[in-house]
């Protein structure tokens, strides 16, 4: 092939400077000293042709149509090796176990496997909903959950529905001075089969809810001070069915004479703790006598309040072996004097409440005549109590309820 007509050349003689005929010779003159044919020269000079890929790994560029394709991203390993979605449904729920209850109500919108695993009722056995102003929502999800333990006082509650007949797994209640509808209240304690500790302190009952107490056999600590609206036919008949009773508090309900004479002829003999105070008129020395006939293990007794008793009444109590603890506050026809004989007449005496009954000047001389008892040391009655108002001030967070903290608590 002639030089003139090499593409990489362009060798035509009215185009061409001085210069580039210098360079051509140059080139000439290389390609004869090494030897190397025209068809070589060409392939030197020539641009390279860029290879194109084929991939035929996918049918995206099947029958020569070009496509383009997205290649998916390589997962990245996690630096740990394990992750949450290979943990256990059990290892999980021991974790959820120790998170507070605002943090265990946020898990729940994380994915769906975990707001199962929030619903749980491993992690609801104890919640305390104390003082909530509007406690419909939280009261409904927490019976939802079969809690055992629930401490709800000093709460607002204006409706509650509850979804189906099933029982609840209720074992320790306390509603005390919660406003709350006796409807409501009839829906919640007519579902409870289980209870071992109620208290109801201050609440509007009916005929009802005494009854489905009664449906509670194996009660040991019961608080209704301040309850009315109830009769004592019913009465009765849950103090006959709760035999177990070990703890009773009835101070200062709406009773009449009928229901002390109820009481005291139905105690169950395995109460230890009972507290009948506020009952100025209607308790009377004879009821003293057949309640400590029924219950002759007392260890704790309050007769606050009661000013028909006077000192007559001593001999009767001295007839409790195991009394420990006596609250004779404002029983005005008791006389001083007579205090005095305590120490001898009930030798396991140990604490005795005078509040109001003995003025301050003639307190130092009793305390020294009875060395042996602690006086006016208690002003609050714990019986039955869940959280008694006798301890010192403690913070919100660490209140108890029957000596154990609830494990999920509302923070106001």
């Amino acid at each position: 092939m002639p030089l003139q007509d090499l593409p990489c050349l362009s060798l035509q003689g009215s185009m061409l400077t001085q210069s580039n005929k210098r360079k051509s010779r140059n080139f000439l003159s290389e390609g004869l000293d090494t030897e190397c044919t025209p068809t070589e020269l060409i392939q030197q000079c020539s641009p390279r042709h860029k290879l194109q890929r084929l991939n035929t790994k996918d049918k995206e560029n099947d029958y020569g149509h070009f496509v383009l394709a997205r290649r998916p991203r390589r997962k990245k390993e996690s630096s740990t090796g394990i992750s949450w979605d290979q943990l256990p449904d059990e290892l999980l729920l021991k974790i959820f176990f120790y998170l507070p209850l605002q943090d265990l109500l946020g898990i729940s919108r994380v994915c769906k496997r975990w707001h199962r695993l929030m619903f749980d009722e491993s992690l609801w056995h104890s919640v305390d909903l104390e003082g909530m102003t509007q406690a419909d929502a939280a009261l409904r999800h927490v019976l939802k959950t079969k809690v055992t333990r629930l401490r709800c006082p000093r709460s607002y509650v204006e409706e509650l529905r509850l979804a189906g007949t099933e029982p609840l797994q209720m074992a320790e209640l306390d509603l005390s001075s919660s406003i709350i509808p006796t409807s409501v209240l009839e829906s919640i304690i007519c579902g409870c089969r289980q209870l071992r500790c109620l208290s109801l302190e201050g609440l509007q009952l009916s005929d009802l809810i005494i009854k489905s107490v009664a449906q509670n056999t194996h009660l040991l600590q019961l608080n209704l001070s301040g309850c009315s609206g109830f009769s004592d036919a019913a009465l009765t008949d849950m103090l006959q069915s709760c035999s177990s009773l070990e703890q009773l508090n009835l101070s200062w309900c709406e009773f009449s004479s009928s229901h002390i004479r109820g009481v005291t002829e139905n105690l169950s003999s395995a109460v230890t703790h009972l507290n009948l105070s506020g009952y100025r008129e209607t308790l009377t020395l004879e009821d003293v006598k057949m309640l400590v006939d029924r219950c002759p293990h007392i260890q704790t007794l309050d007769l606050s309040d009661s000013t028909l008793l006077m000192a007559d009444s001593f001999p009767v109590l001295a007839q409790l072996k195991h009394l420990q603890h006596l609250s004779l506050s404002r029983c005005y026809h008791i006389h001083v004097a007579a205090l005095t004989d305590l120490g001898t007449t009930i030798p396991s005496l140990c604490l005795l409440d005078v509040f109001g009954l003995v003025p301050n000047g003639h307190l130092p001389v009793l305390k020294k005549d009875l060395p042996r008892i602690c006086i006016n040391s208690k002003p609050f009655s714990t019986i039955a109590r869940p959280t008694p108002a006798s301890t010192p001030a403690v913070p919100l967070s660490d209140r108890s309820m029957w000596g154990s903290r609830c494990r999920l608590r509302v923070r106001m």
